[in-house]
């Protein structure tokens, strides 16, 4: 499974960004693509430890049972439903979120596993580092999909 830990995903994934355009088409969900960029780098800053999100009851009941079917190889399925703190609904800048998102990217990169969080993710509980790699890279990939990229 890819882990945005390591250099080669991380470069993956922001040349995969550069081929966004503020026009791009969703194939699913509500989000235009700065308002995906938006979201994406709230996702970066729960995983960095920089955000926070309360933890949903289903989530303090089943996350952990579900978590093993996140972390695997398939892609995440259409329309899933999302942490309500990183719902973005306002207007965005295409090019600031964009940067934003790539800049948290490559600090993650950089920082490393041990500059992970350990607060819990709102859904699944306590993840590791390796999870959390595993997880960013997963989110990233379904919202570029999402747009074609």
């Amino acid at each position: 499974m890819n882990n945005l830990f390591e250099e080669r995903y991380a470069k993956e994934i922001v040349s995969r960004i550069d081929n966004l355009r503020p026009d791009s088409q969703r194939k699913w969900g509500e989000m235009n693509a700065a308002q995906m960029l938006a979201h994406c780098s709230g996702f970066q800053d729960l995983a960095m430890g920089r955000g926070a999100a309360s933890r949903s009851l289903l989530g303090i009941f089943v996350g952990r049972f579900a978590k093993p079917v996140f972390y695997n190889d398939k892609p995440l399925p259409h329309n899933m439903s999302t942490i309500p703190e990183i719902r973005i609904t306002g207007e965005k800048d295409f090019d600031n979120e964009k940067e934003r998102l790539i800049d948290k990217i490559k600090t993650f990169q950089q920082s490393g596993p041990e500059a992970c969080t350990q607060r819990p993710h709102p859904f699944f509980g306590k993840l590791s580092a390796e999870e959390w790699g595993k997880g960013v890279y997963k989110h990233l990939d379904h919202h570029l999909r999402q747009f074609g990229v």
